[in-house]
């Protein structure tokens, strides 16, 4: 069984050949070079397919793409607002591993406790936000200069200290 992970979204469409916009957080600029399908969670929980045709990079967080079968503007615009994930080897082999993102699946540690792993990354304006299960609930940690004690990428661990009663709300 293939691991999807979620990239980010599609956003507008591009043009009237049925281009699309898509917003990613793979904290570099890419051109999805050796990636043949994108996946789109049209229902949750649902990860189709769609195969790349051309995709080209607008920005470190944008890309233009077009799909196969996908010809026309109002076709492209039923995509607008779905979430695209990447088959999680394509994942590694695309994402920055200094971007937030690249956390998902590290064990996350609090006064040297494991308390869950991160099943999410969402980037907010001031602040990052680690979901992970804790005690069976998703629970939600912030991620910023006052929590996070260090990262370290060689074993996949978090260590954070978090204010008191946080995870307590989650019980």
């Amino acid at each position: 069984m293939h691991q999807h992970i979620k990239i980010g979204k599609l956003v507008a469409t591009f043009g009237v050949t049925g281009q699309l916009i898509l917003v990613h957080n793979l904290g570099k600029k890419s051109t999805f070079k050796n990636v043949d399908a994108l996946f789109v969670e049209e229902v949750k929980n649902s990860f189709l397919p769609y195969f790349i045709k051309e995709i080209k990079a607008k920005s470190e967080e944008e890309n233009y793409v077009l799909f196969e079968d996908i010809f026309t503007k109002e076709v492209a615009a039923k995509l607008i607002g779905k979430s695209v994930w990447l088959l999680q080897e394509d994942f590694q082999k695309l994402s920055n591993k200094n971007a937030p993102i690249a956390m998902l699946g590290y064990k996350v540690f609090s006064d040297d406790e494991l308390i869950g792993i991160v099943n999410e990354v969402i980037e907010q304006p001031h602040q990052i936000l680690l979901s992970i299960d804790y005690k069976g609930k998703e629970a939600y940690l912030p991620l910023h200069e006052e929590s996070l004690v260090s990262i370290d990428h060689k074993k996949s661990e978090v260590y954070l200290k978090l204010p008191d009663g946080l995870l307590e709300v989650y019980l």
